[in-house]
C-alpha cells in the first residue's frame, strides 16, 4: 500500500512555494523540491508525487521531512557533506612531485602516471589531479633551440620582414629539403573498401632505394611546389 504524508500549508507558505514553483530563473532543484510539497499538500501518495514529480519515493521523503524541521528556507539550501577522501597530505604531494620531475627508471623516457601510483601507493586519479594542479606534463617534451650568433635577431628581421613585406612584382619562395626518403611500393595493389570489410594492404613492400624531396613555399600564393629527386645536388 502506497504510503501517505500529510502535508499542512497556511496560505503564506502556499503562496510562496507556488512563487518558488513557478520562477523559472529559479535553479531547477529549487523548482522540483517546491512542487513536491505542494503535491504532497495535495494528499496525493508518495508514488504519486514521485511519479508526477519525476524523482524517487526518498526524494519525497526527503524532502517532505526536511520542510517539515526547517519550512521553505530548508528546500532553498543544500546540506555540506564531508568529503568523501581527504586530500594528500603535503609530504605525498611534494614525492610525487619530485619523483615526477627526476630521471625515470631503466630505460623508459618518462614517469608514467601508473608508475608513480605504484611507487608513491595512491592512486592513479589523484597522480593525474596532482599533476593537473602543479601543470605538469610528463609526457611532452618540446624542444628548442640555443642561438649564440650574435646578429641572430637582425638575420631574423631581415628574412620576418621578407616574408611579410616582400618586394614589389618579386615571387619569394622558402625552400626547404627532405633526404634519404625511402621508396616503397606495396608488393600487391590496395584491397578497396567494400560492404562488410575494410580496406586492406599488404603488410609487406618492395623497396626502390631512396629519394629526395624538394620542397618549395610560394609565401604570397600559399602554396606548395614540390619534386622528388633521385640524386642530391
Amino acid at each position: 500500500m502506497a504510503q501517505t504524508v500529510c502535508v499542512l500549508l497556511d496560505d503564506a507558505t502556499k503562496l510562496a512555494l507556488s512563487t518558488i514553483a513557478g520562477d523559472r530563473s529559479r535553479p531547477l532543484k529549487h523548482i522540483l523540491r517546491a512542487r513536491i510539497v505542494l503535491l504532497s499538500f495535495e494528499r496525493l501518495s508518495v508514488q504519486d508525487v514521485a511519479r508526477q514529480a519525476g524523482v524517487s519515493r526518498p526524494a519525497v521523503w526527503r524532502w517532505q521531512q526536511r520542510f517539515a524541521e526547517e519550512g521553505v528556507e530548508g528546500l532553498l539550501r543544500d546540506k555540506t557533506r564531508p568529503p568523501g577522501t581527504p586530500p594528500h597530505s603535503t609530504h605525498t604531494v611534494a614525492k610525487v612531485l619530485a619523483l615526477t620531475c627526476s630521471e625515470p627508471p631503466d630505460e623508459v623516457t618518462h614517469w608514467t602516471g601508473r608508475a608513480v601510483a605504484a611507487r608513491t601507493g595512491i592512486s592513479l586519479r589523484s597522480v593525474q589531479r596532482i599533476w593537473q594542479e602543479h601543470r605538469l606534463q610528463p609526457h611532452r617534451v618540446p624542444t628548442f633551440k640555443r642561438f649564440h650568433d650574435p646578429a641572430f635577431a637582425e638575420k631574423v628581421e631581415d628574412v620576418v620582414g621578407l616574408y611579410m613585406q616582400p618586394p614589389a612584382h618579386a615571387v619569394v619562395l622558402s625552400i626547404d629539403e627532405k633526404s634519404q626518403i625511402q621508396a616503397l611500393e606495396r608488393t600487391r595493389p590496395n584491397r578497396p573498401l567494400g560492404l562488410g570489410h575494410p580496406a586492406a594492404q599488404t603488410h609487406d613492400d618492395t623497396r626502390h632505394g631512396t629519394t629526395t624531396l624538394f620542397a618549395a613555399l610560394d609565401v604570397l600564393e600559399g602554396t606548395v611546389l614540390g619534386r622528388c629527386m633521385q640524386r642530391h645536388r
